[in-house]
């Protein structure tokens, strides 16, 4: 799968939340719905979360020094990372803390007219922006279901901004229900139940995201397909008999490593091998783009070893 796409949607959702936060901020100025002012928030951390998204892309980017031989690829899970305790502690957190307050010491929602307004506009902000997120990841997932694509996606700023989107879109539902039972009956605990959902969905949201993202800052390797294309890339060289064992690693979203045992034939010379494995990483690199690091170690297998030996001449007795 194709680590690049995801920068136009990163953009979108920025432009789209830093034009809902402001609007919703003006709704709580006016109504003083706690819903609405949770939902601000919730933008305000958006915003910031995909501006360390584009951080994060950008600071992948520069080149591999001797203290980091394998490059800064990790930067971008490292942020995505970030954005999950973000999600989580500015935006579950506050909501849920605000939502308790709300149910604890209710208060009429003043104004609704507002809400509603802004709520309805923001939707549509949201919708454009879920949208644009939606289109750039149908070009990468292939056949995957969405779930899948979440699990399984190495670029982790697709499967953020898809689960981000979602979020607000549900959030921004959440609080046009509780501002509407406000309203009409005439109870602000419902504004107050309206707010502790946004946070359940946020924390729910971000948890996913950091159980993700936390998955492949640790180190994931290829899937089960990827692998068998790998392997028949590498045993379809003659030079190599069969593969021994092999280790893989995603140190960035396009940068794989490789390291292999492949087994060799005993009467290969080292020219041989040393062609095979030119042939091999070539085949492999052909499959799989973003393989830029592969290691190869010929070795002998144990019906190899055991054949070089029974081949070999006697050593004849001293006297």
């Amino acid at each position: 799968m194709s680590a690049e796409g995801g920068t136009k949607a990163i953009v979108a959702a920025l432009a789209a939340n830093l034009g809902i936060a402001a609007s919703k901020a003006v709704a709580f100025a006016f109504t003083g719905s706690s819903s609405m002012l949770a939902e601000s928030i919730h933008s305000v951390a958006d915003s910031g979360n995909q501006g360390l998204l584009l951080l994060g892309r950008k600071r992948s980017e520069r080149d591999r020094t001797p203290q980091h031989p394998f490059g800064y690829g990790r930067e971008r899970y490292f942020y995505a990372f970030v954005v999950a305790v973000v999600l989580f502690t500015v935006g579950s957190a506050f909501s849920l803390y605000e939502g308790y307050h709300k149910i604890s010491h209710p208060e009429e929602v003043k104004s609704p007219i507002w809400a509603f307004a802004v709520l309805i506009v923001a939707i549509g902000l949201e919708s454009f922006s879920f949208r644009t997120a939606i289109k750039e990841s149908n070009e990468v997932r292939g056949e995957q279901s969405w779930w899948k694509f979440i699990r399984r996606a190495k670029a982790p700023e697709l499967p953020v901004v898809l689960l981000e989107d979602l979020a607000a879109l549900v959030g921004l539902i959440l609080a046009l229900l509780g501002v509407s039972m406000a309203v009409a009956t005439g109870d602000g605990v419902w504004d107050g139940v309206g707010t502790v959902a946004i946070g359940l969905l946020l924390g729910a949201v971000a948890t996913i995201l950091a159980i993700e993202t936390k998955s492949l800052l640790i180190g994931e390797g290829v899937d089960p397909q990827t692998e068998r294309r790998i392997i028949e890339a590498l045993e379809s060289v003659d030079e190599v008999d069969h593969l021994i064992h092999i280790r893989t690693e995603y140190m960035g979203p396009d940068e794989l490593l490789i390291a292999a045992k492949i087994a060799v034939n005993h009467d290969d010379t080292a020219a041989d091998v040393a062609r095979g494995i030119d042939a091999a990483e070539a085949r492999v690199r052909a499959q799989i783009p973003e393989a830029k690091l592969i290691y190869l170690e010929p070795a002998l297998d144990e019906a190899s070893r055991a054949h070089a030996v029974e081949a070999q001449p006697e050593t004849p007795a001293s006297s």
